[in-house]
């Protein structure tokens, strides 16, 4: 065998391997990002499930006449992540009759997220969310399957 041969083996043999541990290596970091970007978006679901359940509550609010917990009822029924004790109902101007009242004012706030990232459980704190709507008809029961 002539010298060049030789160093080509030898040096093909020192390579054995190498693709595995660059493999190792990228797809640690290819993995994490990936959980990284599913755990973002489960996140951003729930903050868009917590609007739309508030906005819900207030639509409920506005239309049947149900107290604040059953309003709570309702938005923890959509997201049952949402503790009841987060939904606050409030009808303007203070200290209106159903008869009497403008505009309605639901808010949740104080709402954890918690994540299901390996080796870093984080819990994230919702941001407060607020809807306001005009009075319709506080003093019917009448909207259906959405005032049960």
């Amino acid at each position: 065998m002539t010298t060049k041969r030789r160093r080509f083996i030898a040096a093909r043999s020192r390579q054995r391997g190498v693709a595995a541990v660059e493999f190792a290596l990228v797809a640690g970091v290819f993995c994490t990002l990936l959980i990284g970007i599913c755990e973002f978006a489960r996140v951003l679901f729930y903050w868009n499930t917590a609007s739309e359940a508030m906005r819900e509550g207030a639509r409920v609010a506005v239309v049947c006449d149900l107290n604040a917990a059953g309003i709570a009822n309702n938005v923890t029924g959509l997201m049952p992540t949402i503790p009841a004790s987060s939904v606050s109902v409030s009808y303007a101007p203070s200290g209106c009759t159903a008869s009497t009242c403008s505009t309605v004012t639901v808010s949740i706030s104080n709402v954890p997220v918690n994540t299901v990232i390996p080796f870093v459980p984080l819990t994230l704190m919702m941001p407060a969310f607020t809807t306001t709507l005009p009075r319709e008809s506080l003093t019917s029961s009448s909207g259906g399957s959405a005032c049960n």
